[in-house]
């Protein structure tokens, strides 16, 4: 039966020590400052290739280009509007 309490005892400190971490995990996950940097990380990762560190062209000037149509788009509507 000590044996028994023993392991018992063990167990629950083990499963304990799990849940511990999967808080402070869980906690650091969803602090504010960890989700900023894994945004703007996302986001650098979508302009700058990470291995090489060199620009993506290619989805810059899509962005550039989404940029200038959604201002000429608007011009074209002030202009109309008015």
């Amino acid at each position: 039966m000590t044996k028994e309490l023993t392991d018992l005892e063990r167990e629950i400190e083990e499963t304990r020590e799990r849940l511990a971490t999967t808080i402070d995990q869980l906690l650091y996950r969803s602090h504010p400052k960890t989700i900023v940097s894994r945004e703007v990380s996302a986001i650098k990762g979508h302009y700058v290739d990470e291995a090489t560190g060199q620009p993506r062209t290619d989805n810059i000037l899509k962005t550039v280009g989404g940029v200038v149509g959604v201002i000429v788009l608007l011009a074209v509507i002030r202009k109309v509007a008015s």
